[in-house]
């Protein structure tokens, strides 16, 4: 039970998360040139957009959300920084086909993205907290529906995969 309610909690948090993650484009400094128009959004965002929608969240609490995720993009820079830095040392590791570098460059990577991976779900437990019970309840029945259709495209890929 109490690792369902973990699992529940988690799981809220992280479908919180998605709506909030995605920060707007840093302003840019004034200049003569007319101002760009705002990308479209992707997926992500659109997914985000639409969970807010459906918990309706109050505009006290999209701010709090909107701020504990920019600390958390923050705190998690230098972290995106050396993820870069590894990648680009492992394309040189490739072409050079350095295999104790590889697999030094991959245990680093494990572990700047367990660190990302923690900053971010952090983020995700502070802003579920923020949630109210009715909120975090339908949070629960969101990530259920979504993790029932994950778990139907799994099956149809393998159902596919075992047929050719």
């Amino acid at each position: 039970m109490k690792r369902q309610l973990t699992k529940l909690a988690v799981t809220g948090a992280v479908a919180a998360g998605m709506i909030f993650a995605q920060a707007p484009a840093p302003a840019q400094a004034q200049t003569a040139q007319p101002k760009q128009s705002k990308p479209a959004m992707n997926h992500r965002a659109m997914a985000r957009h639409r969970m807010l929608q459906e918990l309706n969240v109050t505009p006290v609490q999209k701010e709090h959300a909107k701020a504990i995720f920019q600390q958390a993009r923050e705190t998690a820079k230098p972290v995106r920084d050396q993820l870069r830095q590894n990648r680009e040392a492992m394309a040189t590791a490739v072409k050079a086909d350095n295999k104790a570098q590889i697999e030094q460059l991959s245990a680093d990577r494990g572990k700047l993205v367990g660190q990302l991976t923690a900053a971010r779900t952090e983020a995700m437990a502070k802003v579920y907290h923020e949630l109210t019970p009715q909120q975090r309840a339908k949070a629960g029945q969101i990530h259920q529906r979504v993790q029932a259709r994950l778990r139907e495209r799994m099956r149809q890929h393998r159902a596919i995969g075992s047929n050719s």
